[in-house]
C-alpha cells in the first residue's frame, strides 16, 4: 500500500501516511528510530540486532522518496541508513503494540532506559 500523502510533523517529530482510502498512520520518531530496517540496527542476521537506547527525543531531519516503494529518513542523531519500504511501514503499523512491549522489555532486560537523561544503576546481590 503506497501513501497518498505523507506529512513530517516537525513540531513533535511525527511521521503522518495517509491512504487512498483515508486511513491515516501515525509514527513516532522514536519509533521508527529503534525499528530501522538497517543493517547497522538489524544487523545482518539474526541474533545480531543492536538494541536502540536513549532514542526517546530523537527528531526526523529529513524524508526522501526512494522510487516508488519506500523512503529513507534521516535522523538528527545522524542515522539516515533505513530505508523504509510501503510493506515494511504497513508491518510495522500492523505489529506496533507488540513491537514496543518486545523494545521495552528488551530495554529492561539490559538496563538501558529510552531517555538520554537518565543512567539505569542496577545493584548485585553478593551472596
Amino acid at each position: 500500500m503506497t501513501p497518498e500523502k505523507i506529512k513530517l510533523h516537525k513540531h513533535d517529530g511525527n511521521l503522518e501516511l495517509t491512504y487512498a482510502d483515508g486511513n491515516q498512520v501515525t509514527f513516532s520518531a522514536e519509533f521508527l528510530r529503534i525499528h530501522s530496517p538497517s543493517a547497522e540496527v538489524r544487523g545482518h542476521g539474526p541474533g545480531e540486532e543492536v538494541l536502540q537506547h536513549s532514542k526517546k527525543n530523537v527528531k526526523i531531519v529529513s524524508l526522501q522518496a526512494t522510487g516508488h516503494y519506500a523512503l529513507l529518513i534521516e535522523f538528527d542523531d545522524g542515522h539516515n541508513t533505513g530505508i523504509y519500504s510501503w510493506s515494511y511501514l504497513q508491518e510495522l503499523h500492523d505489529n506496533r503494540d507488540q513491537l514496543w512491549e518486545s523494545y521495552l522489555r528488551k530495554l529492561n532486560l539490559a538496563g538501558q532506559t529510552r531517555d538520554p537523561e537518565e543512567t539505569i544503576v542496577k545493584f548485585i546481590n553478593p551472596s
